[in-house]
């Protein structure tokens, strides 16, 4: 009886440790990689923002009229439409 609970916990603390180390070995390969993919891969261009008030322009009044009556009833007087870009 004993043999058997003496193996049994031998067996868990193998397994624990075993667990363990591999978790380890995986958190900090994970590390590395992000290091290394921050180091070497180029940095992603962003483009340069739009004017929003050209897009403005583009929207004729009627549509931007019916777009702030809309927001106006629908929040009851307290939205307001500050720019409207077409997308």
């Amino acid at each position: 009886m004993e043999e058997s609970i003496f193996g049994a916990l031998q067996l868990l603390v193998v397994g624990m440790i075993t667990v363990f180390l591999i978790l380890t070995i995986v958190i900090n390969l994970g590390k590395a990689l992000i290091v290394l993919v921050n180091k070497f891969a180029p940095a992603e261009e962003t483009s340069p923002k739009k004017n929003p008030t050209a897009a403005t322009n583009s929207i004729d009044a009627n549509t931007q009229a019916i777009i702030k009556a809309t927001v106006d009833k629908l929040t009851n007087g307290k939205g307001t439409v500050t720019h409207i870009t077409k997308i």
